[in-house]
């Protein structure tokens, strides 16, 4: 580890870092102007966290509820911050290092830079296999669609394999504290379904590394690495257990938890049982010919809209049809070039034509168990990248696999599997430099990478219908609307098949781009391995080669163009004229349904920006609130308004004939809470969903079952003078009074949330046990007279959560300090 812990050796790392700084801000240039990256899913989060954010401004405090989003929901799910998690700390502060997302670069090639050291390469060849992870096309398209958390946690993935690498093959402690560094900046990241897939990885890597240290008689050296690996582990996730914790108990309320309902939901979300709907979960899937674009990134057309150029057939038919130039030109930016399954295709998942050359060279001249562990999880990671393309393994894994089911879109798997790549990629021209192969010993193997790879390119540059159609399961939904744009079904057709022949042009100068990187990248490999090429030339004319490889295909999705002004980044969150009208009610707490937003209420956060919001944008909904929309409101023959009327929606957001917002206000809405004539209990939740339909709920409460025991002795007598108002509003803490002439039993317009008793409920300062009532809502038995009732949120999660996030803090930190003496001393006794 003398290239990690050498301070004589350091400044060449500098000088790594300050390229990679530079490299990171080239690739972004428009951030030194002040342009920032208007990015969907930013947005969306932007709109989320809204009122949070807001009220940390205001008081101080951080809630750890807000009502901005889906009727309520915890807010540590959108926005939180964690004071005593050193490694919450660390990762906001090397966030900060750079503008974003300059930044995200930085940190992949920083912690890949730090992999490949570990693996014994030099720092020129740990900067070649850096650049190849970091700017792989598939972590530039998801910056470029705002997935950051998903961004982060790919980027800090070599540095976890990293430390367990260095714990096994040189330094038990030193792996230790690097492995509990960067899992914690992991975890930091907050992207579980990354962080679970790595994990299955880590796991393999382990048993794969255990067993060659048993096979070579050192079964004992076991007992060190694997207690530090295990306490690396424990101190990492012992520093995100507020939010971890948190998490978990959010999960089990969530669509990835349990349906109490026989027939679970509609469209897709929750099933009856543990988990996603299979279905939903596997929505997202590569097919298996989509796995092309890891080495063609058009093999399937790029993105699911593109533009083509003037050469193009879609574009000589347009002309030859008597459309002028100028309208043609405007016709080919945003042509449907993606013909794969999956719903919305944000660009292709391109590793590099030379890292798939060096990856398939070593699979042949790597000797190591390392090799071997590589392609097993990259072979498996793919599979599941397949999704329901290879349903029959799959398939079992979602029924059987611990977790595996509470995640969709598994697609996002192939980045881990791309950095597996790149690994035995380094690791091949680790080999060739250290010798460990003869150069009459790689020719064979040489030769063999290069037909495979080449040839592989060359074939698809000159027949690729002969493996490909080139045709889409919405072709016809898109012959349809050309016709209907062109009044011609023969001239939508035409243009069809234009689309179609432009499809297949792309693949086949990709794949003639990727034969004449590969044929470059062979060439310098073959010279450096006959010694004719100086290590510095080749690896620096290797890097470039790199760098224009992916930089060429990454700045077709993510270029200057993607980036606006700070003004013009700010206009998004504009109100509009519906919105304003909405902001002048100086009603402290009421939703707001927009059914005019891009997308839908339940797919855009915009609305939540300015209100509370029946809507939203969150990958986990609770499950309850889910259904409550399926089976009553959405996909039904005759909507359930009632159910509007309760959630106290006090504004409708419409669309007029001309695409305008428009706020329509709702007059039946029942408000913040109120008192009802009766209540009916029912045996399960089938019946609670089923008795909403036919129950007048501004006078009748529905109550489970499990809660009729805390009703007992009710006896609700009528009294028109009953009275219950909000009289203090804040999103983690509301306060109501009260009076009445008898006991009674209030409904309250408030998400209902209580897996640990997060909600602190009392009646005059007193405990109060809150019940849930009409599905989603929270409900409280409340005496005669004039009372205060309070609720507020407080997890047992965040309060103890908070603890331990400390203790475990101050304990990574002595084991990193501590690793860091011992290297010292080391070092000064040699």
């Amino acid at each position: 580890m003398k290239n990690l812990f050498s301070w004589q050796r350091l400044w060449p790392h500098l000088v790594a870092v300050i390229g990679f700084m530079i490299l990171s801000i080239a690739y972004v240039s428009p951030v030194l102007e002040g342009k920032k990256l208007s990015a969907t899913d930013e947005i969306q989060a932007k709109g989320a966290a809204r009122e949070v954010l807001d009220y940390k401004k205001a008081s101080g405090e951080w809630s750890a509820w807000t009502n901005s989003m889906f009727g309520g929901m915890p807010a540590y799910l959108v926005a939180a911050d964690f004071p005593t998690s050193i490694s919450t700390k660390i990762g906001q502060g090397v966030n900060k290092l750079l503008p974003a997302p300059a930044n995200y670069f930085l940190i992949g090639l920083v912690s890949a830079y730090v992999l490949f050291l570990v693996l014994g390469a030099s720092g020129w060849l740990a900067a070649v296999g850096a650049v190849a992870f970091s700017f792989s096309c598939f972590n530039v398209i998801n910056l470029e669609a705002g997935h950051i958390s998903q961004v982060l946690a790919i980027m800090y993935a070599p540095g976890v394999l990293a430390g367990v690498i260095l714990a096994f093959r040189r330094d038990w402690l030193a792996g230790a504290a690097l492995t509990a560094l960067f899992l914690s900046l992991e975890l930091y990241a907050n992207h579980v379904q990354i962080t679970y897939y790595l994990g299955i990885g880590v796991v393999l890597l382990v048993i794969v590394e255990s067993v060659s240290l048993i096979k070579k008689g050192l079964a004992s050296q076991l007992v060190p690495v694997l207690g530090g690996l295990a306490l690396a582990a424990v101190l990492a996730v012992g520093t995100h257990t507020t939010r971890l914790w948190s998490a978990y108990d959010y999960t089990k309320e969530t669509i990835r938890g349990k349906s109490e309902l026989t027939a679970g939901t509609k469209n897709g979300g929750a099933k009856k049982g543990d988990g996603l709907d299979k279905e939903y979960a596997f929505t997202y899937s590569y097919g298996v010919g989509e796995l092309m674009t890891l080495v063609i990134p058009n093999a399937y057309g790029g993105a699911s809209y593109g533009p083509v150029s003037t050469s193009s057939e879609f574009y000589k038919t347009l002309t030859s049809r008597g459309v002028d130039a100028a309208s043609a030109q405007g016709f080919i930016q945003q042509l449907p070039l993606y013909w794969g399954d999956q719903p919305i295709m944000g660009g292709p998942n391109y590793v590099g034509a030379i890292v798939f050359f060096l990856f398939v060279l070593g699979l042949f001249i790597v000797k190591s168990p390392l090799k071997h562990w590589a392609a097993g999880v990259v072979v498996l990671y793919v599979i599941w990248a397949l999704g329901k393309s290879f349903a029959g393994i799959n398939y079992l894994f979602f029924d059987y696999f611990p977790m595996f089911n509470k995640f969709r879109a598994v697609t996002m798997v192939i980045s881990l599997a791309q950095l597996l790549m790149v690994m035995v990629g380094v690791m091949a021209l680790l080999a060739i430099a250290q010798k460990k192969i003869t150069a009459k010993e790689l020719q064979k193997p040489f030769l063999i990478s290069v037909g495979i790879t080449g040839g592989l390119m060359l074939i698809m540059a000159l027949m690729p219908s002969l493996f490909f159609s080139f045709r889409g399961t919405n072709d016809p939904m898109i012959a349809q609307q050309f016709t209907q744009a062109t009044q011609n079904q023969e001239f939508g057709q035409q243009l069809l098949n234009a689309v179609i022949q432009d499809r297949e042009s792309l693949m086949k100068s990709d794949a003639i781009r990727g034969l004449i990187f590969i044929a470059l990248a062979a060439a310098i490999v073959w010279f450096y391995a006959q010694d004719k090429l100086k290590s510095t030339v080749f690896y620096a004319v290797l890097l470039a080669l790199v760098i224009f490889d992916l930089f060429g295909v990454d700045k077709r999705y993510l270029n200057n163009e993607d980036f606006v002004s700070a003004y013009v980044a700010q206009g998004v969150t504009t109100p509009s004229p519906a919105d304003e009208q909405i902001l002048r009610d100086t009603d402290p707490d009421f939703r707001v349904y927009d059914l005019a937003s891009q997308g839908g209420p339940f797919n855009s956060a915009q609305a939540s920006y300015f209100h509370k919001s029946l809507g939203g944008y969150h990958a986990a909904k609770l499950r309850r609130y889910q259904e409550l929309f399926e089976n009553q409101l959405m996909g039904t023959e005759k909507p359930n308004i009632e159910i509007l009327n309760m959630l106290n929606t006090k504004y409708f957001i419409t669309p007029d004939q001309q695409g305008n917002k428009v706020a329509q206000p709702n007059p039946d809405a029942y408000g913040h809470a109120w008192f009802v004539k009766s209540f009916k209990t029912v045996p399960n939740a089938d019946a609670e969903m089923a008795a909403l339909r036919t129950t007048k709920l501004r006078e009748e409460a529905i109550i489970g079952q499990q809660f009729a025991p805390k009703l007992e002795g009710l006896k609700i007598a009528t009294d028109s003078t009953a009275r219950i108002s909000l009289i203090s509003y804040k999103p983690n803490e509301l306060i109501y009074e009260t009076n009445a002439n008898g006991e009674g039993l209030a409904v309250f317009s408030e998400i209902y949330y209580n897996v640990r008793d997060e909600w602190q409920v009392t009646i005059d300062d007193k405990p109060a046990d809150m019940l849930r009532a009409n599905y989603v809502l929270r409900a409280l038995r409340v005496p005669a007279g004039k009372h205060t009732i309070k609720f507020r949120f407080e997890p047992v999660s965040v309060t103890t959560g908070t603890k331990i996030d400390l203790v475990s803090s101050l304990l990574l930190v002595g084991l990193v300090v501590g690793a860091i003496v011992v290297e010292s001393r080391k070092k000064k006794t040699a």
